[in-house]
């Protein structure tokens, strides 16, 4: 029988008893529907997930037991940063959970000339929070031990500049593949466009940027497919999917 494994942000040490935060005790309650006794396994993005057993649970608290910790790591020997230039809806959800499973170390949501995505007076954070919650159960789902960072939403101009590594940004009309690079330092930038892909200047900056158009084949992808099979290939290529 499968274990549930849960994300908690609270500390966590063998043989405390800790009340989980609102949010996850709902989820433990009304998604998981765990019961007292049961048992499932914690992490908090330590790198270790701990051995832990439910105590109580009601409508005001859900208090879980910690037991051991297991040093156990499913991470990719390759960094990978993904500049991801934000689509509608669905699409870009699917884009944050999916590069979680393929073991995507940071995400960062772009604003681009063709975004067609409006932020106006609570929407960012509110986007962020629903992001990050994405995050956190991939995280959960997949068994990885590390939650990977989601960053505030930022303008391509100035993240561009900001970037190390192997730097490579999508573009179906690229001579150059990916097969043809090597990462640096083993870590590699992956930046993808939004629906309507990048404007001319938006290329001319990401170049000056020291970013190299790859493409994917001989095929144009839809933005949520171009960004995981981008993952996909590099986990190939260079980290552990060989």
């Amino acid at each position: 029988m499968r274990v549930s494994r849960l994300y908690t942000a609270l500390p966590l040490a063998q043989g405390d008893t800790i009340d989980l935060d609102d949010d996850s005790g709902h989820y433990l309650r009304t998604v998981l529907r765990l019961k007292k006794a049961d048992e499932l396994i914690l992490f908090n993005g330590d790198g270790g997930e701990y051995l832990a057993r439910v105590e109580e649970v009601g409508r005001k608290a859900v208090a879980v037991a910690i037991g051991a910790r297991q040093e156990r790591s499913v991470e990719s020997p390759l960094q990978v940063n993904l500049g991801l230039g934000i689509a509608r809806g669905d699409r870009m959800d699917w884009s944050v959970q999916k590069a979680v499973e393929l073991g995507v170390n940071r995400i960062t949501p772009l604003m681009t000339e063709r975004c067609v995505v409006q932020f106006k007076g609570e929407k960012k954070p509110q986007r962020l929070l629903h992001w990050q919650k994405i995050v956190q159960h991939a995280a959960e789902q997949s068994g990885r031990t590390v939650v990977p960072a989601l960053t505030e939403i930022a303008p391509l101009a100035s993240w561009v500049g900001q970037q190390q590594g192997l730097r490579v940004f999508l573009d179906p009309y690229a001579q150059t593949s990916l097969a043809q690079l090597q990462p640096e330092a083993m870590q590699v930038t992956l930046l993808t466009g939004p629906e309507g892909g990048f404007s001319a200047q938006e290329r001319e900056i990401a170049q000056a940027a020291g970013f190299i158009p790859v493409r994917l084949g001989s095929r144009i992808l839809r933005t949520e497919t171009a960004s995981l099979t981008a993952l996909a290939a590099v986990q190939m290529l260079w980290g552990d999917f060989k």
